[in-house]
């Protein structure tokens, strides 16, 4: 959860303030958790040097390689399906690290994150370790159709970037009563939840058409 010692102070809190009032005025936003977990993460701090000063626009954004880190508000929405009471969760897309960093202010345990481009795996870790969270966020450098095993199960899985459909890895490494949040389609995409039930089978909710990057591997 957020915590005292997590937020930078610099010059430019007062934009991303702004920019969480924004997204609660256009209903992005309806928890005070997630609000916090945005409020408490400079996104500016993880974005490259020449487009800083756009950091706080509510698009995505490129940070090179043929990426791009999500629209806050799609950050707001997939933190606001995280189940409220996630511990241990699996990120699928480390990217710039933005997302995880939100998603860490948003959960009590660590964040597992799995990036297939090494060199922006090393600029994230860059970034956490600079920032306080390399304590609470592991990246991992491979293929995120995989997962992390080790660390599994996970009360949440999520994906940054889009699936044809969700890989089988990614089911059995989450536990049950958890969550798998994901956008999955190729040309056409929905984000989607599946929740585990006891038996092993998922319970599907959709939650309106995305864009996302494909997932690399």
């Amino acid at each position: 959860m957020a915590d005292e010692r997590r937020p930078v102070s610099d010059d430019r809190a007062v934009e991303y303030e702004a920019l969480v009032e924004r997204l609660r005025e256009r209903g992005h936003l309806s928890s005070d958790r997630v609000a916090d977990a945005l409020g408490a993460v400079p996104r500016h701090e993880f974005l490259p040097e020449g487009i800083r000063s756009r950091a706080y626009e509510d698009r995505p954004l490129s940070i090179g390689n043929g990426q791009t880190v999500s629209a806050p508000h799609m950050v707001a929405m997939m933190c606001e399906l995280l189940p409220a009471e996630a511990v241990d969760v699996l990120e699928v897309g480390t990217g710039c690290g933005y997302h995880a960093a939100v998603t860490a202010e948003c959960v009590d345990g660590t964040v597992y994150s799995v990036e297939y481009d090494a060199d922006l795996a090393a600029t994230a870790r860059d970034a956490f370790e600079r920032l306080g969270y390399d304590d609470r966020i592991a990246v991992r450098i491979g293929d995120g159709r995989e997962g992390w095993a080790e660390h599994a199960p996970f009360d949440c899985v999520y994906c940054t970037c889009a699936v044809p459909e969700v890989p089988d890895a990614l089911r059995t490494q989450v536990r049950v009563g958890g969550r798998l949040v994901a956008p999955v389609g190729t040309g056409r995409q929905t984000l989607v939840t599946l929740d585990k039930r006891a038996e092993g089978s998922f319970e599907r909710a959709d939650h309106g058409g995305v864009r996302f990057v494909r997932i690399r591997g």
